[in-house]
């Protein structure tokens, strides 16, 4: 086999995942307390530090930007890219926060307008509340969830590419702790991670059949039934799992760009169509005040009121972006072969951030606009149906909206595939041996297609059977370790903007005797 098993990665992360799942079913409502009790542990007991770790990313991210190693390419001097520059915004873009701004972003700010923080004295549904729920889409969605997951991409690709280390998640922390600790404890940090990621991607599938469900019951009525989802889920699976075992450039990138292409189209038909100048209006004003808050809200942990809104809202954000950064920065940091490490921020980082701005303030800026024409329209079927009914109702507020609905049907589903087998081709890289910076980096697809099956499984049987809510708990519960990883392996970034001679990728003369100058001259 050309890419054979790492046996240690891929057992435990499988035997852990199929345990939780008995056990879920076996007695959900412990299994559930016991979930949420270890979430709610953590984010009692630690909301100060991914609060402050998250602010301090961005900040580094920006630091890295203006200092000398912001020139220093990914691959070294001759490196080729992987991908163009637009493929990759396309490929950067769809591959992470894409699924959830293509949702979240009407039904969130409904939460937020109809339950402010308390300890900031905001009536329910009036203005201020309004300019506040949508100043916080500004918070959890742009800069700082971008930042959490550059800062360890970019980390991956310069330890990958230019010091041509294993395709492991432990790589990244070689700059700080040395090769033998890596080489002693890397799977156990792949495995952890890779069982965040299944979970989540479970997890994210699951929702997105339910998303899914609701979008055909416009049309063919009927209620959500396992069979449904089940069908869904298989052609779901079926589709992502094709993309990534047939390769980055045959697969994902043809996705992405599709997807992204599609989201414009629909992006603009709302900005045409909605109250354009209310969302306007209302955007550049909350972006004001996102920018004039930032380090307070960024900070905001609710400790001196006892107001436990950040726990609910912010800080879960922050924990479950650390959770995936693992993982989601193997793949960003392996199309970024070729650029310069500014271009990496600006591909990885500035353009999606910009994108998603201009998102929320359409669609935020629409769901905030029709629930306040409609009495309260929108929140009502928020509370009623659930959020994934929210959407298409917005929708059906818009010319055309049996055309737009469908067409809408079909972006849900190629968003999730494009998530999907990103995430997928990670999992089967950080499975298999021998992946390098001079291999074809697409890795084994049989494992592809394992890790494909077992994920649509297993959350069949949790979304039909069982519910998401405990699943969804599980891969919240990585967002500590992650966060571990991610602050650990950031000071590689620290390590380097002081001496970027250790970042000279290896050759076959001359290596040596750089690297020891290099070594010599770290203050």
């Amino acid at each position: 086999m050309k890419y054979p098993l790492r046996p240690l990665v891929f057992w435990p992360s499988f035997l852990v995942l199929l345990a939780a799942v008995i056990a879920s079913h076996l007695d959900l409502p412990t299994f559930l307390s016991v979930s949420k009790q270890l979430n709610r542990l953590i984010l009692d007991n630690f909301s100060w530090l991914f609060s402050t770790a998250s602010f301090f990313l961005l900040m580094l991210t920006v630091t890295v930007y203006f200092s000398p190693l912001g020139r220093i390419r990914i691959g070294g001097e001759d490196a080729k890219p992987l991908l163009s520059k637009p493929r990759w915004f396309m490929v950067a873009l769809c591959t992470t926060l894409a699924v959830g701004v293509l949702f979240w972003t009407t039904a969130e700010p409904l939460y937020h307008l109809y339950g402010p923080p308390a300890s900031l004295q905001l009536e329910a549904g009036g203005s201020e509340a309004t300019r506040f729920a949508m100043s916080t889409m500004f918070l959890h969605w742009t800069l700082t969830p971008y930042a959490i997951y550059l800062v360890p991409s970019l980390v991956f690709a310069l330890v990958f590419y230019n010091l041509r280390s294993d395709f492991s998640i432990g790589a990244m922390l070689q700059p700080l702790l040395g090769g033998q600790w890596v080489k002693r404890y890397a799977g156990l940090i792949d495995t952890l991670a890779l069982f965040a990621l299944v979970a989540g991607m479970a997890s994210s599938l699951g929702t997105g059949a339910l998303t899914l469900s609701g979008g055909l019951s416009q049309y063919i009525g009927g209620e959500t039934t396992p069979l449904r989802l089940a069908l869904i889920i298989a052609v779901i699976v079926a589709t992502f799992v094709f993309s990534a075992a047939s390769g980055l450039h045959k697969g994902i990138v043809k996705f992405s760009t599709f997807n992204t292409w599609i989201m414009l189209a629909l992006g603009l038909f709302v900005l045409t169509c909605g109250p354009t100048l209310y969302m306007l209006s209302l955007g550049v004003e909350s972006l004001g005040i996102y920018l004039q808050t930032f380090f307070s809200r960024s900070l905001f942990t609710g400790a001196a009121s006892g107001d436990n809104w950040p726990q609910s809202w912010t800080v879960f954000y922050w924990s479950v972006w650390f959770a995936w950064a693992p993982v989601s920065a193997m793949f960003l940091g392996k199309i970024g072969r070729g650029y310069t490490v500014r271009e990496f921020i600006h591909t990885t980082l500035l353009y999606p951030a910009l994108f998603t701005a201009l998102w929320i303030c359409i669609f935020s800026g629409s769901s905030l606009y029709f629930d306040a024409q409609g009495d309260g329209l929108l929140n009502q079927v928020l509370n009623e149906q659930g959020v994934e009914h929210v959407l298409y109702r917005m929708f059906q507020q818009l010319p055309a909206s049996g055309l737009i609905i469908a067409l809408l049907l079909f972006t849900a589903f190629i968003s999730f595939v494009t998530a999907a087998d990103s995430s997928t081709d990670v999992i089967g890289n950080l499975c298999s041996r021998h992946v390098s910076a001079d291999s074809d980096l697409d890795g084994n697809p049989q494992l592809k297609v394992v890790w494909g099956v077992i994920i649509g499984c297993v959350s069949w049987v949790m979304v039909a059977y069982v519910g998401i809510d405990g699943i969804k708990m599980l891969s919240n519960l990585g967002g500590l370790p992650g966060m571990i990883i991610v602050l650990l392996s950031s000071s590689a970034l620290i390590i380097w903007m002081n001496n970027p001679l250790l970042l000279t990728p290896p050759t076959p003369k001359g290596h040596a005797s750089r690297r020891r100058e290099a070594r010599r001259l770290i203050p």
